[in-house]
């Protein structure tokens, strides 16, 4: 299933995208979509009965905003440089085991939001991520085939990142992960049985209409359930927590001198397949 949430920011109501890619009401079928209901079998078993069953309303897609696919996120646990063209890009040495960090749930926008370039920013940055979002509560998962069997699906994430802030004024990386609208996600979250590999999946992003980032999940360091694994060793992972995946090579920061950061009137499009589009433009916070 592709389930999405639509409507004004704060008061989107869940959606279902169809296979002959109709907008199907869901909110006389569930409250939302959130941790609580991807938790729910019975409750994702209704949601699949009604939209099997033709039961579902269809929603005038023209102008409706489209919200993030999740609603009430717990975290956004970040992976960094998670593909071995990336690090390279960096001049980083591929991490022996997965670089963590978190972006405060706030950050998370609609897939075609604004992005805001902070105030004083000369270095904001794109990357295209695979997200996962989780549907059991996981601790010290043991196996890969356990990790999988918690994720409740995926998404597009766009982990928003300003160069000056994470790395050259000290301290962790959050003061340049964490910017206002830093985390775009959406447009669908697609149920885990129908993403059968998530370690063959292409990513793409482009900047003004120009191909900047060009990879594919099997680049990963660290698969998806190798990370969902090792992220519940050290943190409780709950329904609808995220994790954010890493990012392929083609950021601004690996491009050379002068990089090509974006600015204010920048139109980033990202697209993964089989999860949909993403497309924003940068406006001056």
């Amino acid at each position: 299933m592709k389930l999405l949430r639509v409507g004004t920011a704060g008061a989107e109501r869940p959606a279902l995208l169809d296979g002959d890619g109709t907008l199907r009401d869901l909110s006389g079928v569930v409250a939302d979509i959130d941790g609580a209901l991807l938790a729910d079998a019975a409750a994702l078993g209704r949601v699949r009965a009604a939209a099997d069953a033709g039961e579902l309303p269809a929603l005038d897609a023209d102008g409706l905003r489209i919200g993030p696919p999740l609603g009430r996120i717990g975290k956004v646990v970040c992976i960094g440089l998670n593909f071995h063209d990336h690090a390279r890009e960096a001049g980083a040495e591929p991490p022996a085991e997965p670089v963590v960090f978190l972006k405060a749930a706030d950050t998370v926008v609609g897939p075609n939001d604004t992005v805001l370039v902070p105030r004083g920013s000369v270095k904001t940055d794109w990357e295209v991520e695979l997200a996962v979002v989780i549907g059991r509560t996981a601790r010290y998962l043991e196996t890969d085939e356990d990790a999988l069997a918690h994720v409740a699906g995926y998404t597009i994430a766009h982990d928003v990142s300003e160069r000056e802030f994470q790395i050259e004024r000290g301290g962790t990386w959050d003061k340049g992960k964490n910017c206002e609208t830093f985390n775009p996600l959406g447009p669908w979250l697609v149920t885990a049985d129908e993403v059968p590999d998530p370690q063959d999946l292409s990513l793409k992003l482009w900047v003004n209409g120009e191909l900047r980032q060009d990879g594919s999940t099997a680049q990963q360091i660290f698969p998806v359930a190798e990370v969902v694994r090792y992220v519940s060793r050290f943190m409780t992972l709950y329904p609808g927590d995220v994790i954010n995946t890493g990012t392929p090579a083609g950021v601004a920061m690996g491009q050379p001198e002068p990089k090509p950061y974006l600015r204010s009137g920048d139109v980033v499009e990202l697209a993964i397949e089989g999860l949909g589009r993403q497309r924003q433009q940068l406006k001056e916070a």
